[in-house]
């Protein structure tokens, strides 16, 4: 521990401080591309729907990893150069946005139908409902289901590691591999996981709190 404490905590807190990027960035880019997304899926216009659906249920059953390398990897040879970073927030966005999209979609089938009903009587149009009425009801309905993605977008990061990217998990190899500390380093990113989630977590509780939708 004192090896940790005295050599390698710039490390760990460099490798710390990605992974917050990584899963801050990632979230907040899935959670607005899941938000448009969210709208396809209930338009009255049939291929915004199909757009909707067709994206969602490619990137729900493309496995994070896969898809890193493919970006990572495969954009230099069309000629894209986003480097590692942005490569891997890339990934992250485009299966966190149908995860996005599917939670919040639970939300806008949870407002009632009556309020919709009542607003097209009133003569406001798809977009109106959904700006004024349905997406801010569904976003307070799904404040725990975004929490519990955050956090799975939080885990999910550490597999920019496969990459070279040197977040926590990364940094922890790359100790391990010059100290041989065995599992102490693991144990120590285990728990940094943790405080992170259960941080989050307890923040999800807050604003459930605040925001609950009463009916």
């Amino acid at each position: 521990m004192d090896v940790l404490l005295n050599e390698y905590l710039g490390a760990f807190g460099a490798g710390i401080w990605l992974t917050v990027q990584l899963t801050a960035v990632g979230f907040f880019g899935g959670f607005i591309i899941g938000t448009v997304l969210a709208i396809f899926r209930v338009s009255p216009i049939a291929p915004l729907r199909v757009a909707g659906t067709v994206y969602v249920e490619f990137f729900r059953n493309v496995p994070l990893v896969a898809l890193l390398l493919l970006v990572v990897y495969g954009l230099p040879y069309a000629g894209v150069n986003l480097g590692y970073f942005w490569s891997v927030i890339l990934a992250i966005v485009a299966v966190g946005a149908a995860f996005a999209c599917e939670t919040l979609r639970t939300g806008i089938n949870a407002v009632d139908r009556g309020q919709v009903e009542a607003a097209r009587s009133l003569g406001l149009t798809f977009v109106g409902i959904a700006r004024n009425l349905v997406i801010p009801q569904a976003l307070r309905t799904v404040i725990g289901p975004m929490v519990t993605l955050f956090i799975g977008i939080l885990l999910s990061s550490s597999l920019a590691a496969v990459v070279g990217m040197r977040e926590l998990t990364a940094t922890v190899g790359y100790i391990n591999n010059r100290e041989a500390l065995g599992l102490l380093t693991f144990a120590v990113a285990a728990a940094v996981y943790v405080i992170l989630s259960l941080s989050a977590a307890a923040v999800g509780m807050v604003l459930e709190k605040k925001y609950r939708v009463l009916r």
